[in-house]
Order: structure tokens, then C-alpha cells, then sequence
């Protein structure tokens, strides 16, 4: 392959053009017109992220009746106390006006009759969501500082004296090895999908709840360029709608749907709190009682409900509504079965990703973070993840102040193109990347907690885990592209493989179990305070996996990095 080299320049590089990318780069251009943004995005802004499908309500937003302050009691009762509250608080204070910005933009807010936002439940507004990606990306277009490279995958950070000053990249469509020179960097790539065997292996693999295509590439080059990560053991398992994995909120909140057995019987108040993760770990008990298959309790809605629930899920998982109309039994003549999703590694639902200081910048200097990349700040959702942007990108502003862009050797330059190169030169390897891919998943299903285990794991399979995904590593480095599109697939493999890893060095390194199913250690299977009220870090160093212990930060406290 012979790459034609391409060397750019901005003020901020942001790495990833789905909800928190598009929106930072619409908070620098109002604030700082003069200040050049480039987006850099593997697919197309206009259908990308976690929004590509759409979503049919805004689930973080503070009702009539709430405040900052009971959002922010709840994320930590949710989450057993380990959030950081000032990166929860900062962002709920945000809320409401990132609501406003976007309904500006041309998002539908459904209303009631007195012109108020239509409320679903406590801290959750109804929308009509279909088109609120191509919106984004629309109110970025009209930014005339701010340029979008579509279909460039981004590989690796350029890291000079301990600060981030740019990104490597290369075309998907095209012969282009892109080298970006920046002032300063936003990492908005999403979280992690496809670590585990998935409930739909094979042909619909991809039938999942995460996107298949955020993979972790922003963590792993987080976490090779020797960023500290956070949480990665507080993994999220999604509640879904059984074969279609569209989301149960809908039903749940739309109609007070509650979770049944196959006996009938109302199970989740069994197990204590309804906490997001008993949801998962209570539907998970029933099944292995043998009181199976669970469900959401939908028979005897009313027509009118039934409709209601049809078009919601138009807006967001198409699937479930097709499901309805095929089979000829909608909700309210059969209650709708429910599943629990593989593990997925995510900050906006969760707390898994980068450890940052208040104002969202990570432990390297000049590189800064929003949205489902950002630890210790769960049940974010989507105006969360604008809120965050938002922070992110007035920090980055801050940061470039007086800043002048950094010159990149051509050594460096030389050294990242022949790692490339190197897969282009290799000879067929015995393996697709598709396969290894399987192993990986089938590893961490069998040994880390996946769906086959009930989602729970002991100190011996962590161990064997980790040295069959240090044998895959192995494994990767003979993978053969004869194009672009299969060099992204290598890279993605290789990406998730530094996610498990790390994963799996956080799983050994929490004993205890703090959230059920989310992190069930059966070598240790009761919570503790005394030890563990804490955050398991970890940073990357000399191809080992570093375990850091971190007290928790508290809701006024302005946390700065200082070691």
C-alpha cells in the first residue's frame, strides 16, 4: 500500500463526530468563532453514534419538582456511592439549557397542554427523536470554523513531552495516511461494544444495544498513550427487549409496565432496590430458579397505549415495532420478553473511561474528554453528553490560550507509517480478523462474566482470560489487509483487545461485589465499605497494566490531577 500523506492543522482536533463531538464543535464555534475545529469521524456525521438510529425521549432532565441535587442523590444511590460527584454535578447543572440549545436547533420536545415539556417520568422528556443526529449535524455544517472529515479512522494520539498535540489516521475510502496537528484534543469516541459474545451470535452478531462500531478506539489510545483510566469494572449490562434488544424504559415508563416470571409473579422487589443493575441481576436469579422466561407485564393495555408504544419505538428500535407487526400480537394481547444484553464497557449509562479533573481534562495535558469516553459520571444519556461537551470544549479554549502548534519530527512520522505498513507486508494469516474476533469474545463470555456465566466470574478464569487475550495480541500482529477498510478492521480488533485487558485487570483488582451482575465476583461476593469505597484507576505502563486506588471526590471539590 502506498499512502499518500496528508499533514493538517487546527486549533482543536475532535476525535469522533457523534453526540458530544458535534456538539462541542458547535460550543467552541458560538464562543470562539475565529477558532478552527476539525472533526474527524469514521463513518458520517449525519448518521453516526449513538444517535444514528435515534431516540424517542431526553431521559436526563431536571422535571418540575427536582433539583440538581436529588439528580445527583440519585446517580449515587444508583451506583453504590462510587461516582464523581463533581463531574455528576457539573454536568446536571447543565441540564436543562443544553435542552433549550437543542430544541432551538429543531428537535421536537413533545408538550402538554400548558406548552410544557412532556414529562415520562421523574428525570426523563418525551421527543420525537428520529432525525435529532442529521439536526447535529446540520447545525455543524452551518459553522463556517468548523470542518468535518468524514470516513477517516482515527488511530492513535501524537504525544510529545507529555502532552497530546495531535492524531494519526488513515482514510477508509482512500490511499491517505492523515497526520493532525493540534493546539489541543477532544476524545469523543463512545464507548465499547463487542468485547463479549453477544446474545445473537453469528449472521446478527450486530442485533445488539451498544453500537457495533464503537469499539473503545478512544480508550485504547487513552490507554497506550499512558492516560489513566477509570471504572472499567463497573460494566453495564443493558435490560432489553428479548431478540430485538430495544430498550424496556420505554415500556416501563410509558405504561407502568412491571417485570412478571413465567408464573406470573411480580419478582423484582425480591432483591432489594430497584437499582438499575438489580433489574439485570433479579431477571438473571429467575431464570436460573427456573422461573423463566421473564417479562414486562404489557397484556390488557389499552389499544390506545398499545399505539402509543408503536410509534415510541419508531423513533429509536425500529425493530421492536416490525417485531409487533409481523408476529400479529402487539403488547397488549402478549407481555414482552425480556433479556439481558453481553457487557458493555461505557460512561454515559456507566462509569468506565478516562479519569479526568472537573473541567473534563484527562491526565495527559491537551487532551480532553466528553460523553461515553468520560469515567465516574453515569446517567449522562444524551444531554449529558452535551452538557459534558460543553465543559470540554470551553476547557480546551482556555487551554489554548497563547498556545502555538508543536512540530512533529519525521522519525515519528516514519515510525507510525511503517506500523501501519506492517499489515499491508504480512502473508495470509491462518486467522480472519472476524475470527479472532470470536475468540476474544468467547474468552471473555466464558471466563470474564459473560451472558453463558450468568454474568459472573472468579479470580482462576480472570487469570486464564488473561493470557488467551495476550495470546490473541499475539495472534494480531500476523493479520494481513489487503485495503483500508480491512486495515480498520484490524485496528478495531487490536482496540478492543487493550480494552479487555485492562478490564480484566479491574475485575481482579475490585474484591468485592459492589453491583450485581454489573460486577459479580463470586470469590468475593459481598460488598465492602472499608476497602473499596473507592475508584479502581489504572494506567498503562511498560506493557503492564498499573493498578491505582483513588479516594472519592465529592460534589464542591474542584479536582485538579496532581500525580
Amino acid at each position: 500500500m502506498n499512502f499518500e500523506v496528508k499533514m493538517l492543522k487546527t486549533d482543536i482536533l475532535i476525535i469522533g463526530g457523534g453526540t458530544a463531538g458535534c456538539f462541542a464543535a458547535i460550543a467552541i464555534a458560538e464562543k470562539a468563532p475565529n477558532v478552527s475545529v476539525l472533526i474527524v469521524e469514521k463513518a458520517n456525521i449525519k448518521r453516526s453514534g449513538c444517535l444514528a438510529a435515534g431516540v424517542n425521549a431526553l431521559n436526563a432532565y431536571i422535571t418540575e419538582g427536582e433539583t440538581p441535587e436529588t439528580y445527583l442523590q440519585y446517580v449515587k444511590e444508583d451506583y453504590e456511592n462510587i461516582v464523581r460527584e463533581d463531574l455528576v454535578y457539573t454536568m446536571v447543572l447543565r441540564l436543562n439549557e443544553v435542552t433549550k440549545k437543542i430544541e432551538y436547533m429543531g428537535l421536537v420536545i413533545l408538550k402538554d397542554s400548558n406548552g410544557k415539556y412532556l414529562a415520562r417520568g421523574k428525570r426523563n422528556i418525551k421527543i420525537n427523536g428520529e432525525n435529532i443526529k442529521p439536526i447535529l449535524a446540520k447545525a455543524v455544517e452551518s459553522k463556517e470554523n468548523v470542518k468535518v472529515l468524514n470516513h477517516v479512522n482515527i488511530i492513535d494520539y501524537i504525544v510529545k513531552d507529555s502532552k497530546v498535540i495531535g492524531a494519526y489516521g488513515f482514510s477508509i475510502n482512500s490511499n491517505v495516511f492523515y497526520i493532525i496537528i493540534a493546539k489541543a484534543v477532544i476524545c469523543a469516541t463512545g464507548g465499547a461494544a463487542g468485547l463479549y459474545r453477544p446474545n445473537n451470535p453469528g449472521f446478527s452478531r450486530h442485533k445488539m444495544w451498544y453500537p457495533p462500531f464503537n469499539v473503545g478506539s478512544g480508550y485504547a489510545m487513552g490507554i497506550r498513550a499512558g492516560c489513566e483510566m477509570t471504572s472499567y469494572e463497573v460494566r453495564f449490562i443493558a435490560l432489553r427487549c428479548k431478540d430485538t434488544l430495544a430498550p424496556t424504559g420505554t415500556i416501563a415508563q410509558e405504561v407502568k409496565a412491571e417485570f412478571i416470571n413465567s408464573k406470573g409473579e411480580y419478582y423484582e422487589k425480591r432483591y432489594g432496590r430497584p437499582t438499575t443493575y438489580n433489574r439485570v441481576f433479579s431477571t438473571v436469579e429467575e431464570m436460573k430458579a427456573g422461573r423463566g422466561p421473564c417479562y414486562l407485564k404489557t397484556v390488557g393495555i389499552s389499544k390506545e397505549d398499545e399505539q402509543r408504544l408503536i410509534k415510541a419505538y419508531l423513533h429509536m428500535a425500529p425493530s421492536q415495532t416490525l417485531k409487533w407487526i409481523d408476529s400479529g400480537k402487539g403488547p397488549s394481547v402478549e407481555n414482552v420478553e425480556i433479556e439481558g444484553s453481553e457487557p458493555y464497557i461505557v460512561g454515559g449509562h456507566s462509569a468506565s473511561g478516562y479519569w479526568v479533573d472537573t473541567e473534563r481534562q484527562t491526565t495527559l495535558k491537551g487532551l480532553f474528554a466528553a460523553g461515553d469516553v468520560v469515567g465516574g459520571c453515569p446517567h449522562k444519556y444524551v444531554t449529558g453528553c452535551f452538557a459534558e461537551a460543553e465543559i470540554a470544549a470551553n476547557s480546551a479554549l482556555e487551554y489554548i490560550k497563547d498556545k502555538e502548534f508543536e512540530t512533529l519530527d519525521i522519525s515519528s512520522i516514519e515510525q507510525k507509517l511503517n506500523e501501519v505498513q506492517r499489515f499491508f507486508n504480512n502473508t495470509s494469516s491462518l486467522y480472519t480478523t472476524e475470527e479472532l474476533e470470536e475468540a476474544m469474545q468467547k474468552v471473555m463470555d466464558v471466563y470474564a462474566g459473560g451472558i453463558s456465566t450468568g454474568y459472573a466470574y472468579n479470580l482462576k478464569g480472570l487469570q486464564i482470560a488473561k493470557e488467551r487475550i495476550e495470546e490473541l495480541f499475539t495472534l494480531a500482529q500476523r493479520l494481513r489487509a489487503e485495503d483500508t477498510y480491512q486495515l480498520m478492521k484490524i485496528y478495531e480488533f487490536i482496540d478492543r483487545l487493550y480494552v479487555c485487558k485492562v478490564l480484566l485487570h479491574h475485575l481482579e483488582a475490585r474484591k468485592e461485589t459492589r453491583w450485581r451482575a454489573f460486577q459479580e465476583f463470586v470469590d468475593y461476593p459481598y460488598k465492602d465499605d472499608e476497602n473499596f469505597l473507592k475508584y479502581v484507576n489504572s494506567r498503562f505502563e511498560d506493557g503492564q497494566v498499573k493498578i491505582i486506588f483513588r479516594s472519592l471526590v465529592k460534589k464542591d471539590e474542584v479536582y485538579e490531577h496532581k500525580d
